[in-house]
């Protein structure tokens, strides 16, 4: 992502440079390219921050049922456990 931005900011500078317009134009075009750019980074970044939001929910969710089992399991050996010591 990093070198699309960069390759997007030197495109621009280059058009800029080459552009065959009023510098009234060329301002409006890099301030349009600007907005556009920042709109796509905004839009990738609540992209990409609701993915890892769902991704850190679903490891959330699944170390709480890995820690459940492992209590119940754990809680079924000392019931043994306690069961088999009383009878001895």
């Amino acid at each position: 992502m990093k070198g699309f931005l960069v390759g997007l900011g030197i495109g621009v500078g280059l058009g800029v440079l080459f552009a065959p317009m009023s510098g009234e134009e060329t301002r409006n075009n890099i301030s349009q390219r600007a907005n556009d750019l920042a709109d796509t980074a905004r839009e990738a970044y609540e992209t990409n921050r609701d993915k890892i939001s769902k991704g850190v929910e679903q490891i959330r969710s699944g170390a709480k049922n890995v820690m459940s089992q492992a209590r119940d399991t754990g809680n079924d050996v000392a019931s043994d456990l306690q069961q088999r010591a009383s009878n001895l």
